[in-house]
């Protein structure tokens, strides 16, 4: 007996293969998906669009890169997403526009299956995790579905690494930028009960450590990892599994990825865009 695909890590290292087309994109891409959300991490140049008829909300992530820009086109609303910015897209058809170049993220939820068969993971999910709780919408946001931007520099809170915001489907969190290597005498180490976290790597190299909890079955049991990733990559910890990053060199850009939003963050009111998306009647 082992452990399922699902109950094992992903370490998607996009720097070291290449991007693929993605169909409505005229960008390669590389695709990753975890239980419930799936990343799109689009390599593009001045000219390229990115098309989709998304079922749900999607975020966008605009890197703080230089000269890099989109122009979101979303029904009959439209925007400029500028370099460190994040955007909400809502359900429909959506055209981004690119001007610059460089790295832009979409992070969907799984319930886009067109794409999530596109990951290049895919198969590792062909039996899902028991440990992961299943991906539940939220409610709907105040004020319906619309076009919503957030300019992450607005969002920094003295003495916190975190900009976390949320839609229906996911929470997103923009860690802010690490200027130099991250002290080993103040990681982070911790896991998740009932969710997977996807840390996407957009600048710098980071080792990321894990242990998987020891059960009464020791043919179970895994050796601990210290796993080096450039950027860009993405890691997708299952539940359960003891987990810290730390960047080995500057600049440190990461983003961490959860689906369904986490009860945690939302109930210390340290969301955002919390007063736009509510919380369901926490169960008993």
């Amino acid at each position: 007996m082992s452990l399922l695909p699902s109950q094992l890590a992903t370490y998607a290292r996009h720097h070291e293969q290449t991007p693929r087309a993605v169909p409505g994109d005229s960008a390669p891409a590389w695709i990753t998906r975890g239980a419930n959300f799936v990343v799109v991490v689009s390599r593009v140049q001045t000219g390229d669009t990115l098309q989709r008829d998304n079922l749900d909300e999607y975020v966008l992530l605009v890197p703080d890169t230089a000269g890099l820009s989109l122009q979101v086109q979303a029904g009959a609303e439209s925007l400029q997403a500028g370099p460190d910015s994040l955007t909400i897209v809502p359900p429909g058809p959506s055209t981004l526009r690119v001007q610059g170049a460089g790295l832009v993220v979409r992070i969907f939820s799984s319930d886009v299956s067109d794409l999530a068969a596109l990951a290049d993971n895919q198969a590792t999910y062909a039996t899902p995790n028991p440990d992961a709780a299943p991906l539940v919408a939220w409610p709907e946001p105040v004020g319906g579905y619309k076009l919503r931007h957030y300019r992450l520099a607005d969002y920094v809170a003295e003495g916190s690494q975190m900009r976390i915001f949320r839609t229906r489907k996911l929470m997103v969190n923009p860690l802010l930028k690490r200027p130099v290597a991250r002290d080993v005498r103040k990681l982070s180490p911790h896991s998740h009960t009932d969710f997977e976290q996807g840390s996407l790597a957009l600048s710098g190299t980071y080792v990321h450590h894990l242990r998987y909890p020891w059960g009464p079955d020791m043919t179970l049991w895994q050796e601990d990892q210290a796993e080096e990733m450039g950027s860009p990559s993405l890691l997708v910890v299952p539940p359960k599994v003891v987990h810290t990053s730390r960047n080995i060199d500057a600049p440190g850009v990461l983003v961490d990825i959860f689906a369904p939003p986490r009860w945690d963050f939302s109930k210390k009111g340290v969301v955002c865009n919390g007063d736009e998306y509510p919380m369901p009647a926490e169960q008993e």
